[in-house]
């Protein structure tokens, strides 16, 4: 079985989950640092050449989970597979940020959008070949057209 161990942690604006925006047309831009333990220091090699990283991290302080759950901006319940619910069998979130420096063992990054102290589990660079014209947004893109419809 494998066992997460965290590589660093995250220094970020959010202390309560109520502080992260969430909804339609959310923007994640807020900043933080993600601090990588001594260790792994020497895996940061290279990576200030990558604009955009993935950060893999837990949802340290989600205790039990739904697999069926309504997000706060649709009143329709969705497979908790089909969001980013912190309620999941395995606590893992996934973020992109923007890489804006690199200091030694910190990443200073935008987007931030994980609460004060989260644990690290992984970083990746940010590669994506799907063209923008190909991506499918689900159930998000019907959201936000039934509420552009309740606007007008």
């Amino acid at each position: 079985m494998f066992v997460p161990k965290p590589i660093g942690f995250v220094s970020s604006p959010y202390k309560n989950s109520s502080e992260i925006p969430k909804g339609l047309h959310t923007k994640h831009d807020a900043e933080g640092v993600l601090k990588v333990l001594r260790e792994f220091e020497l895996g940061l090699t290279d990576i200030e050449g990558f604009s955009h990283l993935y950060v893999l991290w837990e949802f340290d302080r989600s205790d039990s989970f739904e697999l069926l759950g309504s997000p706060p901006f649709d009143e329709r319940p969705h497979g908790v597979f089909a969001t980013r619910s912190p309620r999941r069998p395995n606590p893992i979130g996934l973020t992109v940020v923007e890489l804006l420096g690199r200091n030694n063992e910190e990443l200073h990054v935008r987007g931030v959008d994980m609460l004060d102290g989260t644990p690290i589990l992984d970083i990746k660079p940010y590669m994506s070949s799907v063209p923008v014209e190909n991506l499918r947004r689900g159930w998000l893109a019907e959201a936000e057209e039934r509420k552009a419809r309740m606007n007008l």
